[in-house]
């Protein structure tokens, strides 16, 4: 017989633990009358999210176990060199644990959905309510646990211990947490969104993922408390991902992972019962942060009364609204002051842009960036840079052609406004408000809730929810679109000035009944502003997830956002450069 070959399979892994190699040795060339040992050598295979499915494995399969029998001529050398590169994949494929024909995300959903009770049955919850008890690790410590969830977005996580509360809610409009200090207050930003996409996925439970914007991503294969797991990324319409790992045996969740109101936290099931012909776990293991709490669930209920009044801010942290309507007259006679004001300076706007593809990956970025100064209460931009390259000299000459064009078509317009109103006040005419809609708007279009007083870049603030009024019957453009808005308002009563808005559309806004373009719900933006010099409130930051479909065409999801920087004071008349005032 001649010399023993071998294949050898050997797992690299470089820091990444990403990459591996597989090496074949030049003796394992096949042979007419060649006898095959095969033998892995430390194969690894770790996943992204640090799990080690395989760690230095090894294992060899002598030669002269497997052969191909038959006589002379039977083509033996042929099959196996066919058979070798099969056999290979299958090894690989076995030590990798990723079976072959793997299955996709919306296959292993549609595999949850049967087994936690089926399409038809999880559709008709309307609310779910969880209660409980915990022990802390490692102080110990013991308290009581509860979670509230309702449609079509509320959410209520508390743990109490003590006379002590830790609460994170989002009640549909605003997101607030309360910690153990028993200070009560609004999260912003990334910590709202966080919030807002929870009350989503704990009431959208996995059905319908198109209508209710979920998107998918398999990542792959994960061991969750020795178990075999399929890890899946879950993305809400905000853009808020978590993790969700499913039992590859019984289908059901054994583990969420996703940042709540900024904090990393990782729920694991285990222990489901039917409720209603619902499964639910009745063991939960709550990680936050550094403490893990062990939950023992003692109710489980579906569809019982919860009431609104769970989901809004404590009573202890509300306040009497003063009069808003007097407030906002005070607030929009303000704005002419502050026009004036803000002709006194200058800025520069950055702007990134993405859009995404019908299955919510990247499309393209695009980043802008800006010089600007305000003139008759309208900001006037100069471009300077694209995607983090100035403009060559023609394209920036362009530019500032444009913004000189824009100057003289504001001054044109101020002229003629001042021109008619000095004719209306010679004939006796009542002066007309042709300016555009201010805060006003909201009185008449909203309702407003849970009114409390925070702070705010410094500043002691009025907040607020609105959410609309479904007794207003809108009539212009401007009342439709608020009266589509619920959502958070921040407002400086001294100052007469509104520091954040925070709104997203609670329905499809269509115009021109939907021919020119259709706002898809959910469609959110953020605006704020900060208080420069003691004196005006200017904008920071400006942020718009938004789906849109125009002229019937395919809809489009894009996001952006807006950041101002570098405010100078100067006066308009004496600027010369309009491309980069200074």
């Amino acid at each position: 017989m001649a010399g023993k070959s071998f294949l050898r399979i050997g797992g690299i892994n470089k820091e990444a633990g990403l990459n591996r190699n597989y090496h074949l040795d030049s003796s394992a060339a096949i042979r007419e009358d060649l006898n095959i040992e095969l033998r892995i050598e430390n194969l690894l295979k770790p996943y992204k999210n640090g799990v080690k499915a395989l760690d230095n494995v090894s294992l060899t399969i002598p030669a002269g176990i497997y052969e191909l029998l038959g006589p002379n001529g039977a083509a033996k050398s042929t099959r196996m060199r066919k058979l070798l590169p099969i056999l290979v994949a299958l090894v690989l494929l076995a030590g990798l644990g990723i079976p072959a024909g793997a299955q996709d995300a919306s296959k292993i959903v549609d595999q949850y959905i049967k087994a936690a009770g089926g399409a038809k049955v999880i559709s008709k919850i309307q609310t779910l309510a969880i209660e409980g008890t915990f022990t802390s690790a490692p102080d110990g410590m013991a308290g009581t646990f509860t979670f509230d969830a309702k449609l079509p977005n509320r959410y209520y996580s508390e743990l109490i211990a003590d006379d002590k509360s830790w609460i994170e809610a989002y009640n549909g409009k605003s997101a607030w947490h309360e910690n153990g200090a028993g200070e009560v207050t609004t999260f912003l930003g990334q910590e709202s969104s966080q919030l807002e996409a929870a009350g989503q996925y704990y009431n959208v439970r996995l059905l319908n993922l198109k209508k209710n914007k979920l998107a998918l991503s398999l990542v792959g294969h994960a061991q969750v408390r020795g178990k075999d797991t399929w890890q899946i990324e879950v993305t809400a319409a905000n853009g808020m991902r978590r993790n969700v790992y499913f039992d590859a045996a019984t289908h059901l969740i054994v583990e969420e992972r996703a940042a709540i109101g900024g904090i990393e936290e990782a729920m694991l099931y285990r222990d489901y019962r039917t409720v209603e012909g619902v499964k639910l776990p009745y063991q939960i293991e709550l990680r936050r942060g550094d403490a893990t709490y062990q939950i023992a669930v003692t109710r489980a209920q579906v569809n019982g009364v919860i009431e609104e009044r769970v989901f809004y801010f404590p009573e202890k942290s509300l306040v009497q609204l003063p009069d808003l309507k007097a407030l906002f007259k005070k607030i929009d006679e303000n704005q002419k002051a502050i026009h004036k004001i803000k002709e006194n300076y200058a800025g520069t706007r950055t702007e990134e842009e993405t859009e995404y593809d019908g299955s919510g990956k990247v499309k393209k970025v695009e980043t802008s960036q800006f010089t600007f100064f305000y003139m008759d209460g309208e900001e006037v931009s100069t471009l300077v840079q694209k995607d983090g390259k100035p403009l060559s000299e023609e394209e920036q000459k362009k530019e500032n052609e444009t913004t000189k064009k824009r100057i003289e078509e504001l001054q044109r317009r101020e002229t003629k406004k001042e021109a008619k109103e000095e004719k209306d006040e010679e004939q006796g005419k009542e002066a007309k408000n042709d300016s555009n809609p201010g805060i006003e708007v909201f009185l008449r279009a909203c309702r407003f809730v849970n009114p409390r007083r925070e702070r705010f870049r410094g500043q002691e603030v009025l907040v607020f929810d609105f959410e609309p009024n479904p007794e207003f019957k809108p009539e212009k453009l401007e009342e439709k679109v608020v009266q589509k808005l619920a959502g958070v308002m921040w407002i400086d009563e001294k100052a007469l000035n509104v520091a954040r808005l925070q709104a997203y559309f609670v329905g499809d806004m269509k115009i021109a009944g939907g021919l020119l373009a259709n706002v898809q719900k959910g469609t959110n933006l953020v605006f704020e502003q900060t208080f420069i010099n003691n004196e005006v409130w200017l904008p920071t930051y400006e942020e718009a997830h938004v789906g849109v479909r125009v002229l019937l065409l395919k809809g489009v999801r894009v996001d952006q956002m807006t950041r101002y920087s570098d405010y100078k004071k100067f006066n308009v008349q004496t600027l010369e450069s309009i491309g980069k005032p200074k």
